[in-house]
């Protein structure tokens, strides 16, 4: 499982107050499995969740903070990344929308962040500097309750994700049940609507991921529960229901709401996290059909695993219990896709998000 490069550092985002810890830097021994934190960064409110940009030596986090109004705020900080030690340096932060965020994505084709606000109901579009510093919002959109649904319907805009042409912008609303498919001009930093496909009542889509090579995509849905696989049809954008499957083990009966959700390198597996009954699922991936069947539930040996990565390899994924207070580092097997706690841990006060990177 050894890799030639030795700077695989993990990149650690929590729930955490301003005058404490809340984004963390860790280097990851691929050889060994071991982790040695490198920094702690201060100075953020909830800084849940973190994008990398590893060519140009950046790290964007989204954080908590107030208006000159004193109202809640999203904000997006930018920091500039050592490569020879990972660690970071504060680069500048904009506050760029009037609700909190819980998501930010960003890809290498545009000089531009997307940002979304779950309890704003939102997708914005943030403006990078060329120098790799946060600009300003040049485009946001709130989403409303679709046709059928009660009045009083909230939007919870949880996540944005590329098409990997770039073509198209897909958005979880985990409150009003759909994906929104958006286009991006990146001339003019504006989003406009191209369509939407629904999920099941209360399904609650959450985070998706795409198949390397085929065709699909997989929506994990956090409140009942299910992963869900889609044809993806690349010219219109449209997506349609391959199956819906189950993340839990039949018998379960307590709580129970997934998280994250990633496909492996090969796209032979995809791996989903359920909060309740805090553990890793993985399912096989029928190449010819994008159906999923279960190959096991692992344990992520602590409680509410809001989040997890498999690492660039694909040797290792490292899971972030929140309540558990500790990342966990599993070996795969690239073969069965079955994962294996390796006995290595940090603990880290809620960790919410993880991202391993080369640099």
């Amino acid at each position: 499982m050894a890799n030639s490069n030795p700077n695989l550092y993990l990149f650690i985002g929590s729930y955490a107050e301003a005058d404490g810890p809340g984004v963390y830097v860790y280097k990851f021994n691929e050889s060994t499995g071991e982790l040695a934190q490198i920094q702690e960064i201060s100075g953020l409110k909830n800084p849940t969740f973190l994008n990398v940009d590893p060519s140009a030596h950046k790290l964007y986090s989204i954080a908590e903070t107030v208006n000159a109004e004193g109202k809640k705020a999203g904000e997006a900080v930018a920091f500039s990344i050592d490569p020879a030690t990972g660690r970071l340096a504060e680069l500048n932060r904009n506050i760029n929308m009037d609700n909190t965020l819980c998501h930010i994505q960003r890809v290498d084709e545009f000089g531009y962040a997307f940002v979304s606000s779950y309890h704003g109901g939102k997708v914005g579009a943030v403006k990078l500097n060329e120098d790799g510093t946060v600009g300003k919002l040049t485009d946001e959109k709130h989403h409303e309750p679709l046709e059928g649904q009660p009045a009083d319907a909230v939007s919870h805009v949880h996540s944005a994700f590329f098409s990997p042409d770039k073509k198209y912008l897909l958005v979880n609303d985990l409150g009003l049940d759909l994906i929104r498919t958006y286009k991006f001009d990146a001339a003019s930093g504006t989003l406009t609507f191209h369509g939407d496909t629904r999920t099941a009542q209360g399904a609650g889509p959450r985070h998706l991921a795409f198949h390397p090579s085929k065709p699909y995509v997989f929506v994990i849905h956090e409140l009942n529960s299910t992963i869900v696989s889609y044809r993806y049809e690349a010219e219109s954008g449209a997506l349609t229901e391959i199956q819906s499957v189950s993340t839990l083990p039949a018998g379960f009966e307590g709580s129970n709401g997934t998280a994250e959700i990633a496909v492996s390198k090969d796209g032979r597996f995809v791996y989903g996290s359920n909060r309740g009954h805090d553990s890793i699922v993985i399912m096989a991936v029928d190449q010819a059909t994008g159906e999923l069947s279960v190959v096991d539930y692992v344990s992520t040996e602590g409680g509410h695993p809001r989040h997890f990565a498999l690492t660039p390899s694909g040797d290792y994924l490292i899971a972030a219990n929140r309540d558990g207070n500790n990342l966990v580092v599993f070996s795969v097997n690239k073969e069965t896709g079955l994962i294996q706690a390796t006995g290595v841990t940090a603990a880290v006060s809620k960790p919410v998000c993880v991202q391993p990177f080369y640099l």
